[in-house]
């Protein structure tokens, strides 16, 4: 099993194997062929053969779609299409198993009652979190920081929304207090960075972070 961890995240060694499972990540939607050649201006059969071993490698999922607007006969045959796995890889030399750990203080979080000391904790780890960001992130750069912590975040409708959760194993065993946990580190990020006008709150979308932040409009 530990093979086959470390031979799928080698793959990623390739730069462009790494810059085409970027883009299909970034997408945050199934991904064809074309469109990741002409992103990455390479050749159609140089990025299928790329896109094809990642998928072998169980990090990228498949599927066949028509991706034009023409259905029904004289529409063509469906295209291979791509999108992030879902499954985790983790690799750690020597082995540590840090998500067992996260799962028991969780069940001890849980049995105690302390789902509020445990906002608490998160809360101030957030701010901890934004007074040690890089001179880039100081001022109010929420969505750098968020960044770096594996959030991948991006824009919509004036919201910050994290398209991945870092957090996304000990959330689907402890949803609750994963969740109140994770959003009250985004509050800390916010408060720690200075930027009152930004609000975090509770806003889940399937397959993404359950946390959205609001953006100040200036004019």
């Amino acid at each position: 099993m530990e093979s086959d961890e470390l031979d799928a995240v080698g793959l990623l060694s390739d730069p462009l194997r790494r810059k085409l499972y970027r883009f299909v990540a970034e997408r945050g939607r199934e991904v064809g062929r074309n469109e990741a050649a002409e992103a990455l201006g390479i050749q159609r059969t140089l990025a299928a053969f790329h896109l094809d071993k990642l998928a072998d490698a169980g990090l990228l999922e498949t599927d066949f779609r028509r991706l034009g607007e023409r259905t029904g006969p004289g529409s063509g045959r469906p295209a291979k299409v791509y999108r992030r796995a879902g499954a985790e890889r983790l690799v750690s030399l020597p082995p540590r198993d840090y998500r067992a750990l996260a799962l028991m203080m969780a069940e001890v979080v849980d049995l105690l009652g302390a789902e509020e000391e445990a906002e608490r904790v998160a809360r101030r780890a957030g701010e901890r979190l934004a007074r040690a960001a890089s001179p880039a992130d100081e001022g109010g750069d929420v969505a750098a920081l968020l960044a770096e912590r594996g959030y991948e975040p991006y824009e919509e409708g004036g919201r910050i929304r994290l398209r991945n959760c870092p957090f996304r194993m000990s959330a689907e065993r402890h949803p609750l207090l994963v969740c109140s946990m994770n959003l009250a580190l985004c509050q800390g990020v916010l408060a720690g960075l200075g930027v009152p006008e930004g609000t975090a709150e509770l806003d889940p979308r399937p397959g993404e972070c359950c946390v959205s932040i609001s953006k100040n409009n200036e004019s």
